[in-house]
């Protein structure tokens, strides 16, 4: 009788290996080695722009009820295949066994909460982070159209909280709901986008705003009101 429940037990350990192996290949499905390949040469890209060093930043991107992210400790610059995440949507589960960013947290909320974009991008660019890193920050960072036009006329503010915590995932979720970028404060920047470029532009266009302003030792002139009002009237009517 031992024998017979050992052998039970055993096919039944079978089949539910083989079945969840089988699930795991239906969710995975949607990913293929084209997504991986773009994915790694986005993250280079973010490199090439010196948005990030080492394993400062983290990247993401929504493919249907998908959601491929950088790896936990993964160097985005340098990223390879090996560290990136494929994640559940909506449960948050990793399908590739590749352990996640510490900051899955708030890339996940974002992208559940903005179902327009399907990019998030965390950064340290030098300049941004320069500020972010000043006792106060500037009230606008419109020194130049482009900054007005691609991360927006209004950046979200996010007081320190420890990296990873549960805390500044609900902070960045809460400042990039109606919000394209974040400053946060003593860390870094957050961007959403629509695709890779959408997301990499805000970034790269307010490191150069930022870059200006402390260039300028904070004295450089800003848009106003209606300059910026007028340039969205005109960018809406392309």
């Amino acid at each position: 009788m031992h024998a017979r429940l050992t052998e039970h037990c055993t096919d039944r350990l079978s089949e539910y290996i083989i079945a969840n192996f089988f699930n795991l290949q239906i969710k995975m499905e949607e990913i293929t080695d084209a997504h991986f390949e773009q994915f790694i040469k986005e993250a280079h890209r973010i490199g090439d722009y010196k948005l990030t060093v080492c394993s400062s930043g983290n990247l993401s991107w929504r493919i249907g009820n998908k959601v491929m992210i950088s790896g936990t400790s993964s160097w985005v610059p340098q990223l390879v295949r090996e560290k990136i995440a494929v994640l559940d949507l909506e449960i948050g589960d990793s399908l590739n066994g590749v352990k996640s960013s510490m900051e899955t947290g708030f890339h996940l909320g974002v992208l559940r909460n903005r179902p327009e974009m399907s990019v998030v991008l965390h950064v340290q660019s030098p300049f941004a982070t320069t500020i972010a890193c000043m006792p106060t920050r500037p009230k606008s960072y419109n020194v130049i159209a482009e900054a007005a036009a691609y991360p927006g006329s209004k950046i979200a503010e996010v007081p320190y909280l420890r990296p990873g915590s549960p805390q500044l995932a609900k902070a960045v979720i809460e400042a990039l709901t109606n919000h394209d970028a974040a400053q946060l404060v003593n860390h870094g920047q957050v961007f959403v986008g629509k695709d890779f470029d959408d997301a990499l532009q805000k970034a790269v266009f307010f490191e150069l705003a930022c870059s200006i302003i402390v260039r300028s030792d904070f004295t450089a002139n800003t848009m106003t009101e209606a300059e910026i009002e007028d340039l969205y009237h005109y960018i809406k009517g392309k």
